[in-house]
């Protein structure tokens, strides 16, 4: 449990710090994770997500992120999946959406420290990002560069109120996620670190099969020459399990 804390601690500090001299923007996030189980260790994942441009004033981002798990134990589950994401860019007053398309991997340990649920996910992204090209004041595509990432996510789960089953009732949510460049970092941002995302939230667990939270999420991404944006994010999500 100390042991815990202490590296949750010493990410959120590491979070804040390097957060100080970025540039800032605040944003809305949406999200429906979606879990159906198709066999005794088997099951469907979609995770649908929308995310707005700085002060909410627009959809910039769209992800559709389908999947297939395989639970190995009741701590250990293998998952592989596609991903669509349609990313809105700028360049100068020109604006339009570019496609990216990832394949990705996935390990995902849980466990329980006393009454706290605790998981450990490590994610491997092959992803074909789309170049851009402006032709007559339109944004177009013009190929596509691909790169690598490596995502890890540990992530907390305390109900207020101890049960022997947590099915019903409020809960927080503390985690972090760090994302790493390799292999081809020339194609992204020339940096093997690219973004840490720290959450805080409140929840609420309406019954076995659904989870309701909304909470902060500060994003803190390390773009192209060198240049570092802190996104403030106001999230809202659930967690639907069938």
């Amino acid at each position: 449990m100390k042991k815990l804390l202490l590296l949750l601690l010493l990410q959120t500090t590491t979070s804040v710090f390097f957060s100080l001299n970025a540039q800032s923007t605040f944003t809305g996030w949406l999200s429906s994770v979606n879990t159906l189980k198709t066999g005794k260790k088997t099951s469907i994942h979609t995770d649908i997500q929308l995310r707005s441009t700085d002060e909410i004033k627009q959809v910039q981002i769209l992800i559709i992120r389908p999947a297939f798990s395989v639970h190995l134990n009741k701590h250990l589950t293998v998952t592989a999946g596609y991903a669509f994401v349609r990313n809105k860019r700028f360049a100068g007053n020109i604006s339009g959406f570019m496609p990216e398309h990832r394949i990705w991997e996935q390990l995902l340990i849980t466990h329980k420290l006393k009454n706290i649920f605790v998981s450990y996910r490590f994610r491997l992204e092959q992803r074909f990002i789309a170049k851009s090209i402006v032709v007559d004041d339109i944004l177009e595509k013009d190929g596509s560069v691909y790169a690598n990432r490596f995502r890890y996510l540990m992530r907390s789960v305390l109900p207020f109120k101890t049960q022997p089953v947590f099915k019903k009732g409020l809960f927080a949510v503390l985690q972090d996620e760090v994302f790493l460049n390799f292999g081809n970092v020339a194609t992204v941002n020339n940096e093997t670190f690219d973004q840490n995302r720290l959450y805080i939230a409140i929840g609420y667990r309406l019954n076995a099969r659904f989870d309701l939270e909304t909470g902060y999420l500060n994003q803190y991404v390390n773009g192209s020459n060198k240049s570092f944006t802190n996104n403030h994010v106001a999230q809202l999500a659930g967690y639907l399990r069938l």
